[in-house]
């Protein structure tokens, strides 16, 4: 099971497991399995430059080196702000409650790209926040960069959106356009074929 998250809002608390909702879990998935002549089940391996050796699964892994081509300890790094001062570390959500200040519009919402989406179980909560939409910082684990989260309620049901500010801005037209009705009455009586010509 689960860790559960914890919300505080209007002076209530209340917890629930977040439920990822994925898109195969929704419309289902199709898998390819590929079988050899002898009809055993094939597995993915990569080759090394040379293509003189085949690397299994698990056999590749991630490594920081220095400038120097030297080998570098994670737990040697630290991270810097863009000024170079020591960056700030964000608790995990799940350590602490998250207070749901901040209600936005469903415009802020829909300048996010969301890359997760979760079900909150708790029809309190969700009643809690009835047709409001609050926005608050989301890290799962400790982190430095924390991810923008959206909760909401449909019904009984609250839901948790994750995500990040789209690089882009929406674009429309500066006001409406309206056809002027003399020239389409102008065509359709172009339009009309006049038969004692022919």
């Amino acid at each position: 099971m689960g860790k559960s998250l914890g919300f505080t809002l209007n002076g209530g608390l209340f917890g629930a497991v977040p439920e990822k909702i994925e898109r195969k879990k929704l419309y289902g998935f199709n898998k390819t399995i590929v079988f050899d002549e002898n009809g055993s089940e094939c597995e993915t391996a990569n080759l090394d430059e040379g293509a003189s050796g085949i690397i299994p699964r698990g056999g590749i892994g991630l490594g920081i080196l220095s400038p120097e081509g030297l080998w570098v300890e994670r737990a040697s790094l630290k991270a810097v702000d863009m000024d170079g001062k020591d960056a700030a570390l964000m608790k995990s959500c799940y350590d602490s409650t998250v207070a749901l200040e901040r209600k936005v519009p469903a415009e802020v919402l829909l300048d996010y790209c969301i890359t997760g989406f979760y079900e909150l179980p708790d029809s309190e909560l969700a009643g809690a926040i009835g047709a409001d939409i609050y926005m608050f910082d989301y890290c799962y684990r400790a982190s430095y960069e924390p991810v923008t989260a959206f909760v909401l309620s449909a019904g009984r049901t609250a839901f948790m959106f994750v995500g990040y500010k789209a690089p882009f801005e929406m674009l429309s037209l500066p006001e409406e356009v309206t056809l002027d009705e003399e020239d389409e009455e102008e065509c359709e009586e172009d339009e009309e074929i006049d038969f004692s010509m022919m």
